[in-house]
């Protein structure tokens, strides 16, 4: 009767409001052990070193309480990513299956029933299929903000899957089939629902009701605008808006907002935002995207935001947007670095030395720099975010080498990124 008089109806609710309480209760504890601190010795012997310690042991006392374990297990999987001595191992392969045998330790059961010298997709499925199992145990036994955190990071794959079903729909294929292309980590409860859609108003307005997505879609999108020209449009502007809606959630959210989640969840975001604006704007060279739609498609936060945005907007060639990101140390090191603006090109994953990387491997080489600096923090929910990246990265690298090696092209092996 009490949940129901407070307007409780879930355990996630109830967990998140005992979760502000204890909050307010510690600060009132805290507040209290102070005067009495100040009564004794006065105020000017209190150093900030003291409030930053009491604030630390706070965190760390309720942030264990509720996700410890899980904090503890992320941990654990992050340690048995593979090390650059492992991938040395693999480069060294002559077959892919001398490649499952070295990925045994690591991947056990997972490429057991993998037939004899199987190919790269299998493979990579296969990897993928572990990371999907360790992220559904971890889902399971998230809650409160943890478990509205590790849905966050859903969203993005569920952006991918529900443009898959657009482009299916238009062209009037049967989306049963489709989903067997989804990400799995993208996958809904309501997603088969999907697929009883006959025509692309039909699909729109299930996804509307029927997914999470449905505030991405509101006030941005109609059912006109999903046609095959619009659909990487339609894409970006999900991204988007799923992009500023996690970042405002780290940053206001009770639970969250001011923790070491938010601090270290902030700047990988602005990151990706500034990414995706980057990306989006030499993508868009040479087609019919206008300069003010290309505008609307970028995140409204990030290091390049406002000014950046706004030159990068402007921009009608590779020079101009490095000259946009100019004020930002790292990105016009990577502008630098593949000679963007000097007639390159950017590729994906193109292989060759340091010096012949892509400015997309460049990206990815920052992400991974951000990924494993967040296991250096403590708790933070940011960890499980960084894990999910890093192991994406590891089966990239696994895809990458096994591709090498099945059309024998050892001489791009070594173009994989090791960050442990």
């Amino acid at each position: 009767m009490a949940f129901r008089r407070a307007g409780i109806t879930t355990v996630d609710e109830w967990l998140i409001l005992m979760e502000t309480k204890q909050q307010a209760w510690w600060r009132k504890q805290q507040k209290r052990a102070k005067m009495t601190w100040w009564s004794r010795v006065g105020l000017g012997n209190l150093s900030q070193a003291d409030v930053e310690r009491n604030t630390t042991m706070s965190e760390g006392l309720f942030f264990n309480v509720a996700t410890g374990y899980i904090e503890g297990v992320v941990r654990g999987y992050r340690n048995t990513l593979l090390t650059g001595q492992q991938y040395s191992n693999l480069a060294q392969c002559e077959t892919i299956d001398d490649v499952k045998l070295q990925l045994g330790p690591a991947y056990g059961d997972f490429l057991a029933d993998l037939p004899p010298n199987p190919s790269t997709s299998a493979l990579a499925d296969k990897t993928l299929d572990k990371l999907v199992s360790e992220f559904r145990y971890l889902q399971a036994n998230a809650t409160g903000s943890l478990s509205k955190f590790m849905d966050f990071l859903t969203y993005g794959y569920m952006i991918d899957n529900v443009a898959l079903l657009i482009t299916g729909t238009l062209h009037e294929r049967d989306t049963r089939e489709l989903l067997e292309r989804c990400h799995p980590l993208g996958w809904f409860e309501t997603m088969p629902a999907l697929c009883v859609a006959t025509n692309i108003e039909e699909l729109y307005n299930s996804v509307l009701i029927e997914t999470p997505l449905a505030p991405y879609f509101k006030g941005s999108l109609s059912h006109q605008d999903l046609d095959e020209l619009n659909i990487e449009i339609i894409r970006n502007t999900l991204y988007k808006n799923y992009l500023e809606d996690f970042h405002n959630w780290v940053n206001s959210h009770s639970g969250v907002a001011g923790s070491p989640t938010a601090e270290v969840m902030t700047e990988i975001l602005e990151f990706e935002a500034d990414r995706r604006s980057i990306n989006i704007t030499l993508n868009s060279f040479g087609t019919d995207l206008s300069k003010a739609d290309r505008q609307k498609l970028y995140p409204s936060f990030g290091k390049l935001h406002p000014e950046g945005t706004l030159m990068l907007s402007r921009a009608d060639d590779p020079e101009a947007v490095r000259i946009a990101v100019d004020g930002v140390h790292d990105y016009r090191t990577f502008f630098d670095q593949t000679g963007m603006g000097s007639g390159s090109n950017v590729g994906n994953m193109a292989g060759g030395s340091d010096e012949g990387k892509s400015l997309e491997d460049l990206f990815y080489q920052k992400e991974m720099e951000l990924s494993k600096l967040a296991f250096t923090r403590q708790f933070t929910f940011s960890i499980v975010y960084a894990w999910v990246k890093l192991r994406e990265q590891e089966i990239r690298n696994i895809t990458w080498i096994a591709e090498c090696i099945a059309q024998n092209q050892k001489d791009r092996i070594g173009n994989y990124i090791s960050v442990f």
